[in-house]
C-alpha cells in the first residue's frame, strides 16, 4: 500500500514539473474618505477614512484555460484607519487554491471578496464592505460566453468562542442573458441568501438560534457602448427572519430598482426601494445577522450617487462622490473620495486588460 501511494505520489509531481509553472503576484490598494451628514440613531453622523493594502503571491499550474490553470496564493489584507492614534487596524490572512477554466473557476480558503460579485445593498451595506473584505470557506462561478453568469459561496463569518457566537453565510445569485449578451440584451437573474446567528460556547440563558433568509427576483438590462454604458434592473425582496426563542417569523418585503449610467468619466446610479422594514431583528442582533443598509428599514428610501473618475486606467480609480438619501423621515448627504491601485505581474510585463480597473468602494 506504501509502494502504491508513494508511487501515485512520483508520478503526480512529474505531472505538475511537466507543465507550464509561474511565480504570479499582485497587489491591490484602496484607500476611501467617506464623510457622512444627516443620520439617525442607526446611521449616526460620522467619517471613514481608512487605507487597506492586500499583496499576494503564489504559484501558476498551467497556462490553458481550456485545459484549467491551478492556482496557490497567499498574502494579508491589512485594514488602517487613519486617525490620530494608528490603533484599530486589522491584518487578515489570505490564503486559498482556485481553479479556472474558459467557464468554471472555483476557490477554497480564505479569499479576497473581489473575487466575486458584489451584492445589493440591502444584503452588504457600504460599511460592512469597508470592514468585510475576505470570503472564508468556498466560492465557484460560472461564465457563459454571452455574458451570463452564477456565483456561489459559503462564508464563514465567525468561529464560536465564549464570546463570539457561531455565524455562516451561504449565497447564490447570477444573471442569465435571455435575449442578447451583456453588451446589449435582457436578462434574468436575482441573489438567494441565508445567515445564521447561533449560540456562543457556555450560551447564557435565552440565547437562542436565529435565521435570515433574502431572496430578490430580479429583471434587467444592460447596453455597452464605446464611452458608454447602462445597466437597470427592477425586481422584488423578500426577508424572512427568525428569533427561534420566539417561535415567529417575520417576512417583511418591497420593490427595488437600481439604475448605474456611465458616461466616459461620469457616473450616476439611483436606488430604490417601497415596502416594510427589511430587518425587524435588527435592534436585537445588529450587523451579526442582518449585513445590509439599515435605510432599508424605511418604508420608502431612495439613494443617489454621483461620481466622477479624475483618473481612470486599467490599474488606478481615482473618484470622487456625492451621495444622497431620502427616506420617508429623514435625509442623508456623504461625501465620498476613493483610490483603488491594482497591478499585478502581468502588468509588469505590459500585458494590460482592456477594461478600466473599477473601485471597491
Amino acid at each position: 500500500m506504501n509502494k502504491t501511494l508513494a508511487a501515485i505520489l512520483t508520478l503526480l509531481c512529474l505531472t505538475l514539473a511537466a507543465q507550464a509553472q509561474e511565480l504570479v503576484w499582485d497587489v491591490d490598494f484602496n484607500t476611501v474618505f467617506n464623510n457622512r451628514e444627516g443620520g439617525d440613531d442607526m446611521r449616526p453622523d460620522q467619517t471613514f477614512l481608512f487605507t487597506r493594502l492586500k499583496p499576494e503571491v503564489g504559484l501558476q499550474i498551467g497556462k490553458d484555460s481550456v485545459g484549467g490553470i491551478h492556482l496557490l496564493k497567499g498574502g494579508v489584507s491589512w485594514y488602517q484607519p487613519i486617525n490620530d492614534t494608528g490603533k484599530g487596524y486589522a491584518v487578515d490572512p489570505i490564503l486559498y487554491y482556485r481553479f479556472n477554466n474558459s467557464h468554471w473557476s472555483v476557490a477554497v480558503g480564505a479569499m479576497p471578496r473581489t473575487i466575486t460579485h458584489r451584492e445589493p445593498l440591502y444584503m452588504l451595506s457600504d460599511s460592512m464592505n469597508y470592514v468585510s473584505q475576505r470570503l472564508r470557506g468556498v466560492w465557484t462561478q460560472y461564465r457563459h460566453d454571452d455574458g451570463s453568469y452564477f456565483d456561489a459561496y459559503l462564508d464563514w463569518r465567525q468561529m464560536q468562542s465564549k464570546t463570539r457566537r457561531e455565524a455562516f453565510m451561504v449565497y447564490g445569485g447570477g444573471r442569465w442573458y435571455a435575449a442578447g449578451t451583456d453588451d446589449n440584451g435582457f436578462w434574468l437573474g436575482g441573489h438567494l441568501r441565508y445567515n445564521h446567528l447561533a449560540k456562543q460556547k457556555e450560551a447564557p440563558e435565552g440565547q437562542g438560534v436565529n435565521d435570515d433568509f433574502t431572496f430578490s427576483p430580479l429583471v434587467g438590462y444592460s447596453h455597452r457602448g464605446t464611452r458608454s454604458l447602462l445597466d437597470a434592473e427592477a425586481g422584488a425582496v423578500l426577508n424572512l427572519e427568525r428569533a427561534r426563542v420566539d417561535h415567529k417569523t417575520h417576512s417583511p418585503a418591497g420593490f427595488v430598482a437600481r439604475v448605474n449610467w456611465q458616461y466616459r468619466w461620469l457616473e450616476a446610479e439611483e436606488n430604490l426601494f417601497a415596502g416594510k422594514d427589511l430587518f425587524p431583528l435588527y435592534e436585537r442582533f445588529g450587523s451579526e445577522l442582518n449585513m445590509g443598509d439599515t435605510y432599508y428599514r424605511s418604508k420608502f428610501y431612495s439613494r443617489t450617487d454621483l461620481k466622477a473618475h479624475i483618473v481612470r486606467t486599467a490599474f488606478v480609480d481615482l473618484n470622487v462622490g456625492l451621495t444622497f438619501h431620502a427616506t420617508d423621515k429623514i435625509t442623508g448627504f456623504w461625501q465620498q473620495v476613493a483610490c483603488r491601485f491594482y497591478f499585478d505581474r502581468q502588468m509588469a510585463h505590459k500585458r494590460f486588460p482592456k477594461q478600466k480597473l473599477t473601485s471597491t468602494y
